[in-house]
């Protein structure tokens, strides 16, 4: 399996050091070739949008952690775009474990594929607990702990793990990019989710789902490996996931959660 995904990854990411500065320069060069991708990331931020609208209210600022080439500013000007290296396409630095914010500010904290990055999720969420309005809450997109998402995860990454059975929330990583543990979401928010609500009070999980685009993800390639399926056939792609949708508990790749403060 790993001879295999060696084979599919993109030649134009050789030698690339996924914790450095040339990361990010291309990816964008990936993202600029794929419409295919560019419409799976647009599909995010609509989702992210919508459940805003569906969970919080109150007025606040409204923040993407780790944006990377695809911020959800694409799609809704509004929102901040920020990481915790400088760029220029990023509105701020921002650390998630250290939120340079004033308190009860913000409306809306979205994250794609960054939350599993967190080495101290406890610290993030105090965080939250901290900077959120009453009302407003945080958006999170992970890999999912599906059947499917379980066996992909395992074997995608050669610098990232997936391990459901790990007895710590907190993650040894070795860079930015390095030594995260995608299966973090699963542990924190289904295993171990009493330990979350015992340890983070004002925060509630309102709602979690699977994301339904997958077949697109793999097909594009994502930011790392070749493309399988020309542009023009991610129409028919779509509505093949539409006619899969039934069975995304066990084929989904990405599910979401949305976390809300309590008001007082």
């Amino acid at each position: 399996m790993r001879n295999l995904f060696d084979l599919l990854r993109d030649p134009l990411l050789e030698g690339m050091d996924v914790d450095g500065a040339g990361r990010l320069r291309l990816h964008q060069k990936m993202l600029e070739k794929k419409r295919m991708l560019r419409d799976v990331f647009t599909e995010f931020h609509h989702l992210f949008k919508t459940l805003d609208q569906l969970y919080f209210s109150g007025e606040g600022a409204k923040i993407e952690l780790g944006a990377g080439v695809s911020p959800m500013r694409d799609s809704y000007p509004d929102v901040l775009a920020t990481d915790i290296v400088p760029a220029p396409h990023l509105d701020m630095v921002l650390n998630a474990e250290s939120m340079d914010l004033a308190d009860n500010s913000v409306r809306a904290i979205y994250g794609q594929n960054c939350f599993h990055h967190f080495p101290h999720p406890d610290a993030f969420f105090s965080e939250l607990e901290r900077v959120l309005i009453p009302g407003g809450g945080g958006i999170l997109l992970d890999p999912y702990y599906g059947l499917c998402a379980s066996m992909l995860f395992k074997r995608l990454s050669p610098t990232e793990g997936f391990d459901k059975s790990a007895s710590s929330w907190e993650t040894p990583v070795a860079g930015p990019m390095n030594g995260a543990n995608q299966a973090l979401s699963y542990i924190v928010f289904v295993r171990d989710r009493k330990d979350f609500e015992r340890k983070h009070p004002l925060l509630e999980i309102v709602h979690e789902q699977r994301v339904g685009n997958y077949l697109k993800y793999v097909i594009s390639g994502g930011l790392n490996f070749r493309q399988l399926l020309p542009d023009s056939m991610a129409g028919i792609v779509s509505f093949i996931e539409w006619l899969l949708w039934p069975f995304n508990r066990w084929l989904a790749l990405h599910h979401v959660v949305v976390i809300r403060k309590k008001s007082a």
